[in-house]
């Protein structure tokens, strides 16, 4: 009777001991849960902040193209004014 006292006494003293060990499991998963769910809302706030460099990025570039096409109409609107120049001088002369 003494052997199997001490070997319940041995399973209840280890189901005490995986019993703590389960509950120390559930919280490190609870743990990870949050990790992840932050680290998720991280990834979305990094993917929007990405998507907004991007569109960004390209409004810098539109504006560059702008500025670019504005100078060639510049450029087309002297040389314009330069033929017009001429033209009225030969009438002019003629």
């Amino acid at each position: 009777m003494k052997i199997f006292d001490g070997k319940i006494r041995q399973l209840i003293s280890n189901y005490q001991v995986m019993k703590k060990e389960i509950g120390d499991l559930y919280i490190e998963v609870d743990r990870k849960d949050e990790e992840i769910a932050r680290l998720k809302a991280e990834l979305r706030q990094s993917q929007s902040d990405y998507s907004n460099l991007k569109l960004a990025k390209m409004i810098e570039i539109s504006d560059s193209e702008l500025k670019g096409a504005k100078q060639r109409i510049s450029k087309l609107v002297r040389e314009v004014n330069k033929c017009i120049g001429l033209l009225s001088t030969d009438l002019n002369q003629g």
